[in-house]
């Protein structure tokens, strides 16, 4: 088949959607498919090495938070979506890139596929900064949603939201994929010394983004709490953002900082050597439409202590590979990680076995063989004859545009107005 992957985000950020298109790419191609990627360019990144990519213009650094986004689409991908002869075209967003994906779809005739990713109510930092208009744009996605021939839920939890929301299309639940032998046989002790830190330490880790949407602070203070109870322990972040800072803040103030490693962001066997090096896996974000992550732990052996979240709660069970607890309890997260450290090398050893067959669950074999079926079965349907332009989706979509084109150029005239110099 030939398959047409579109997202707003794409290398070299690193997280859990860019790592969903990036495996099943990779996986496709392994099984004989022509995989085409398109997504936004990023100066600096050396794009045209790439194989099986098409970045498009895009704007940098989008509400200060690391991410682009498209600009209007060019002549150039239109030629390049005809030359390649898609079977199928998966969204990954319904905005945006998003957008085009859809016009492609119908104008070529094609199946187009959504994977609906991202909470946008949990998200609400990186779009708008009105809770009503976050609310606007999540129907819209539901609305994007059902001019879709298919749908990908990562979780039951977001098939049964996007069905409680009004999504009337057919859902598919296929978690993305980690290639769980990747995560097996790392070497631990080696990033342990690399990082200073002991080898008898009890090192609990998390790997996140540092940003709001994680609910980064809330672990910190369990953590810190956690530490101060039990001298021997460590606390290991792997991963970077804008709340970095504060976080450092956070264990300075208690003199545990000592017992903290920041190690940035990691990404292959420098990820797994990380993964190897921890005790227990930390976790407290309510906004996972899979959790990704938590499988790569498990596929470590590493027990979860997880908040229960929409997602979280379908990988984690309690006292089984891991912990669960009630939502932002911190004195009930910090006890949890104690009762793990507590428990005996037997039970220690039986949560390492029940947290890699979860993750077999997790492999990227299996959701790849489940992707490749729905893509047959759409490919064979009948393509869903809606009228695009007169959608209310559409309608919506035309009227955000309006307002975020007059935002952007009122935003622009008084940018200029006050960066002029006055007359001598």
């Amino acid at each position: 088949m030939n398959i047409v992957m579109m997202s707003n985000t794409y290398k070299p950020i690193v997280g859990g959607l860019e790592r969903s298109v990036e495996t099943f790419a990779e996986e496709f191609r392994k099984r004989g498919h022509r995989v085409l990627v398109v997504a936004p360019e990023f100066k600096g990144f050396p794009c045209c090495r790439e194989k099986g990519v098409f970045r498009v213009p895009a704007i940098r650094n989008f509400n200060q938070s690391g991410f682009s986004v498209e600009l209007p689409i060019s002549a150039g991908l239109a030629r390049i979506l005809k030359k390649f002869k898609p079977d199928i075209i998966h969204s990954q967003h319904p905005f945006l890139i998003g957008d085009t994906a859809l016009r492609a779809a119908f104008e070529l005739n094609k199946p187009l596929i959504f994977t609906y990713h991202t909470l946008y109510e949990k998200n609400r930092n990186y779009f708008f900064d009105s809770k009503y208009l976050t609310r606007f744009v999540s129907k819209l996605s539901i609305g994007y949603a059902n001019l879709c021939d298919r749908i990908i839920a990562p979780s039951r939890g977001i098939f049964e939201l996007l069905r409680k929301q009004g999504v009337t299309r057919q859902i598919d639940i296929i978690p993305t994929g980690i290639r769980t032998q990747d995560f097996k046989s790392a070497d631990g002790k080696s990033f342990r010394k690399k990082f200073f830190i002991p080898r008898r330490a009890f090192v609990v880790g998390t790997v996140s983004r540092m940003a709001s949407e994680k609910n980064i602070i809330f672990l910190a203070h369990a953590a810190e709490a956690f530490l101060k109870r039990n001298k021997e322990a460590y606390f290991l972040m792997v991963g970077e953002g804008p709340l970095e800072k504060r976080l450092r803040a956070i264990f300075g103030k208690s003199r545990v900082a000592e017992r903290v490693v920041f190690s940035g962001t990691l990404t292959g066997k420098e990820l797994s050597r990380a993964y190897a090096a921890m005790d227990v896996f930390a976790f407290a974000s309510h906004s996972e439409t899979q959790g990704l992550i938590l499988a790569e732990a498990m596929a470590a052996g590493k027990p979860v202590v997880a908040v229960n979240a929409a997602a979280i709660s379908e990988m984690v069970t309690d006292k089984y590979n891991g912990r669960i607890v009630a939502r932002d309890n911190l004195s009930g997260f910090t006890r949890a990680l104690s009762w793990v450290m507590r428990q005996g090398p037997q039970k220690q050893a039986a949560f390492s076995r029940d947290a890699r067959k979860t993750a077999q669950n997790f492999s990227v074999s299996l959701s790849a063989r489940k992707m490749l079926a729905v893509y047959r079965e759409a490919s064979k349907s009948k393509r869903l004859s809606l009228n695009v332009e007169n959608s209310s989706w559409n309608k919506a979509m035309r009227l955000l545009k309006a307002q975020g084109s007059l935002m952007f150029n009122t935003a622009k005239s008084t940018v200029s107005a006050i960066s002029r110099k006055e007359p001598a």
